[in-house]
């Protein structure tokens, strides 16, 4: 997001597997900048330009916050498809599975905010109705990228086109992670078969 609009880091990127490829040609050496990465196009495009090591972080810190999110805590509530509270979310400090100390929790990291029962309950479901509409917005901007006709972003100028496969997480730049390969071998087969369902 901070990319996409063109808000540079005074930090590189360095080591990343696209250096002098693609959108990155005129890049030297070995370092990507985030401005590189904002120009590689739409979201998506961008996804693709970053480099594995950068992918792979921001995987593992989502799994780390899911599984924190899904797995019972001492002390915790129950699980929210199990008579427990939706929305709610453990405390990292307490949390149990997670890698390192976390001093912050996610929600109210320094503890200014003093609320009542009533109006954190009311926090958790605006929250999960943001997150609905979030995802419709989300899956709107992917239809619109996809060339399909969506009321409102189709005449949207910075709505770009994307021509990878949203599902696969991974590119050719990441080619030398496991099973990428065999991935990326299997996209071809699977395109064909979706354009030709597509037509029917």
């Amino acid at each position: 997001i901070v990319g996409a609009n063109k808000i540079p880091f005074p930090w590189a990127l360095t080591g990343g597997p696209l250096a002098g490829q693609g959108p990155f040609e005129g890049v030297s050496g070995e370092t990507i900048m985030f401005s590189d990465i904002a120009d590689a196009g739409a979201p998506m495009a961008q996804w693709d330009a970053l480099p594995s090591s950068a992918k792979l972080q921001i995987l593992g810190t989502i799994f780390i916050l899911e599984w924190i999110g899904e797995t019972p805590q001492a002390g915790g509530e129950p699980h929210y498809m199990k008579g427990g509270k939706p929305g709610f979310y453990p405390s990292l400090k307490e949390a149990e599975g997670v890698p390192h100390p976390v001093p912050f929790d996610l929600f109210n990291p320094f503890g200014f905010i003093e609320q009542t029962e009533q109006q954190k309950e009311r926090g958790r479901n605006v929250e999960i109705n943001n997150g609905r509409a979030a995802m419709l917005g989300i899956f709107g901007f992917i239809s619109a990228s996809k060339g399909l006709a969506v009321p409102g972003l189709d005449a949207i100028e910075g709505v770009g086109r994307y021509d990878g496969i949203y599902m696969g997480p991974f590119s050719s730049g990441d080619a030398g992670l496991p099973f990428v390969s065999s991935m990326l071998e299997s996209i071809p087969p699977l395109a064909r078969v979706l354009a030709a369902n597509a037509g029917q």
